[in-house]
């Protein structure tokens, strides 16, 4: 019998559960960063196009190509897709519960749900466990990251910081 992966959810955030503002992280850490890249290269991550396409301009911009990773992009509409892509791995479907049923198929070991803020609302139902990068203070914010209280159990809990932000790295269950 095939193994059913873990869906999981990778996420920074402030105080405030915010995480975006105007399609931009608020913040540029390095070690959040690496961690993202470390925890789902070679797995299969999940992606509002509005996500996927700003990385995909990052990428571009930087003549990089994007870590080995299958990719899912959820879009509503396939005529707003960028064109280009980061990976050969990559599949555009409309709904994050398509994307959680061929995530199934092609996953073996965990999934990845990695947003913005609407495919972290529609998606938090799904997941097994979060990934968070908990950023000290209240950054100006028009996308949020949405209530997660039902994950009580803490599996690991670091407390970083760099030349300009105090950070926490936690993981938590169900």
């Amino acid at each position: 019998m095939d193994k059913i992966p873990t869906i999981s959810i990778v996420a920074a955030m402030d105080e405030n559960r915010g995480i975006g503002y105007h399609g931009k992280i608020p913040w540029h850490i390095r070690e959040d960063l690496l961690r993202f890249k470390n925890l789902t290269v070679g797995k299969t991550v999940i992606f509002g196009r509005k996500t996927y396409d700003s990385l995909l301009g990052y990428y571009q911009r930087s003549g990089r190509p994007m870590p080995t990773r299958r990719t899912i992009v959820v879009s509503r509409s396939s005529g707003s897709i960028a064109s280009g892509s980061l990976t050969k791995d990559l599949y555009y479907v409309s709904s994050v519960e398509e994307a959680i049923r061929l995530a199934k198929k092609i996953e073996p070991v965990e999934v990845f749900i990695s947003g913005g803020g609407e495919i972290f609302n529609q998606g938090i139902k799904y997941a097994e466990k979060l990934y968070l990068t908990v950023v000290e203070g209240k950054f100006q914010a028009d996308a949020f990251f949405p209530d997660y209280s039902e994950f009580k159990n803490i599996i690991s809990e670091e407390n970083r910081s760099d030349q300009n932000f105090k950070y926490k790295f936690v993981e938590l269950v169900k």
